[in-house]
């Protein structure tokens, strides 16, 4: 009788003190929630390229992370986003360097009119420049990754054949852009993209410089009657990809490291995006009956002798403030080079 009870207490013992691992075996963790914004329209292939990063996270997470996706600008618009995932309004958040201008001097330097061939090696020099020089401009937030879409074109109302065409013409321009189209003659107007469809239904600006994805990605093709291929003064915008650094830090280990190793790899998916999509661009642009520009050779060097100036002065600012403005656009034109054989 001594022994059965002497079992009973002890069993009961030894049941209380396991009692807490049982518990919190039962009841999992709950997942950590986390808020991505972006300023891409839903079916834009960089905001599907936003979702389908989100959904290599939970899965390489085994769902120990969650996310709430806010395409569309539904969240925070791209002008916003940088100070928006630092205050933690969002905690993850893609936007455009070129929203924030000023503020990250070295990292604009890549977007002047250097005459990008394709997204694929935009993005390639746009990673290669960070990774070299590591700009300590970039900060308050972690940098998840960078890429970069194809060449800037310029699409407008009435046909530019020439450089004289460009005079006094209403271009929607960002960043760079617009000291490229003021020193073409043009009338740089600073804008979004998400303002430049109804802009250009309504004549507030007459054209738009602008990667040809544009035409379709934002339906601008409905807008505009003509591209011209100037391709040699092709610039590039640098976007990133950013996270709360207060959310990052609180991350485990294992699972910044499953951040950093998809955004690896989703570098390149970005690249090969902005190519396909230029492409969906011009044949749909061509099937609503706008008209492709080529320039000539002789034309073509005309323009880049008149953006020459926008990189030498952009280069002089930056040695003024102590930065290597030369070196960059040095590297960046040898990378150029590089990639485009």
């Amino acid at each position: 009788m001594k022994g059965r009870r002497w079992f009973v207490v002890t069993f009961l013992v030894l049941l209380l003190a396991a009692l807490p691992l049982l518990s919190a075996y039962a009841a999992p963790k709950k997942p950590i929630q986390l808020t991505y914004a972006n300023f891409f329209p839903p079916t834009h292939i960089q905001a599907q390229l936003g979702a389908s990063w989100i959904k290599e996270v939970e899965k390489r997470t085994n769902g120990a992370v969650k996310f709430t996706y806010f395409p569309g600008g539904a969240l925070l618009k791209g002008g916003a986003m940088l100070d928006g995932v630092m205050k933690g309004v969002a905690d993850v958040g893609m936007s455009l360097f070129a929203y924030t201008a000023g503020r990250f001097p070295s990292m604009e330097c890549l977007d002047l009119p250097f005459g990008y061939p394709s997204g694929k090696v935009a993005t390639k020099v746009v990673n290669d420049f960070y990774k070299k020089f590591k700009p300590k401009e970039i900060v308050g937030v972690e940098l998840l990754y960078l890429n970069a879409h194809g060449p800037g074109l310029l699409h407008s109302k009435k046909p530019v054949y020439k450089l004289e065409d460009v005079k006094g013409l209403k271009i929607r321009c960002t960043g760079f852009s617009a000291k490229a189209a003021k020193a073409m003659g043009g009338a740089p107007v600073a804008m979004g993209q998400g303002a430049a469809y109804e802009a250009l239904q309504k004549g507030v600006v007459e054209a738009t410089l602008a990667p040809i994805e544009v035409l379709k990605g934002w339906k601008q093709a409905e807008v505009i009657k003509y591209t011209t291929e100037c391709y040699d003064i092709g610039y590039t915008t640098t976007f990133y990809v950013i996270m709360n650094l207060k959310k990052w830090n609180a991350l485990p280990k294992d699972i910044q490291k499953v951040f950093a190793e998809v955004s690896a790899a989703w570098v390149p998916k970005h690249g090969e995006a902005w190519d396909s999509s230029d492409a969906a661009g011009r044949k749909y642009s061509l099937s609503l009956g706008n008209k492709i520009i080529p320039l000539s050779k002789e034309e073509s060097a005309r323009w880049v002798k008149a953006v020459g100036p926008v990189i030498d002065d952009y280069a002089a600012k930056l040695e003024a403030k102590g930065l290597p403005g030369k070196k960059y656009v040095k590297y960046i034109k040898k990378q150029i080079k590089k990639y485009s054989k």
